[in-house]
């Protein structure tokens, strides 16, 4: 896969994922319930957080360094949990603004990386596919599987 191979594909999933509560109203879209206690609300923010992470770690992997492990924060789930407490005060539109930036910001990070990243397995590239296009669709079937219940009821 090329640079540009893969930024297809991460638009395709991204898209994937934003139809996936597209038609929601404001109320739907922070009402609880969709995976555990997230709303859809919750959901954009923990995708925009792992945005961040791949913003904040893809240029040190591409140096040669490690991230830190999450096992700093009690794991992944600890993590998670952390950064949707911190993040669930703020307002829905606040979260769709933040998710926009995020994603542009992502999106232009990418262009900017020299092709020999994209084009074999590398770490970036794994990192890269675990915090957005292999991340988008575990979401976005989460939304959808609550959207079908929710018409059921």
């Amino acid at each position: 896969m090329d640079k540009q191979q893969l930024l297809k594909k991460l638009e395709r999933e991204w898209t994937a994922f934003n139809e996936s509560y597209t038609d929601l109203s404001d109320s739907q879209l922070t009402e609880p319930g969709v995976v555990g206690d997230w709303s859809v609300k919750d959901i954009l923010a923990h995708v925009s957080t792992w945005e961040e992470e791949a913003l904040k770690y893809l240029p040190l992997i591409i140096t040669g360094s490690r991230p830190p492990r999450y096992i700093q924060f009690g794991g992944i789930d600890a993590f998670n949990a952390r950064m949707t407490e911190q993040k669930r005060d703020l307002t829905l539109s606040d979260i769709l603004k933040k998710r926009d930036e995020t994603h542009h910001q992502l999106i232009d990070y990418i262009q900017e990386i020299p092709e020999e990243h994209f084009t074999r397995e590398t770490r970036f590239r794994h990192r890269l596919r675990l915090d957005t296009y292999g991340h988008y669709p575990q979401h976005a079937r989460a939304i959808r599987e609550w959207r079908a219940q929710q018409s059921k009821e």
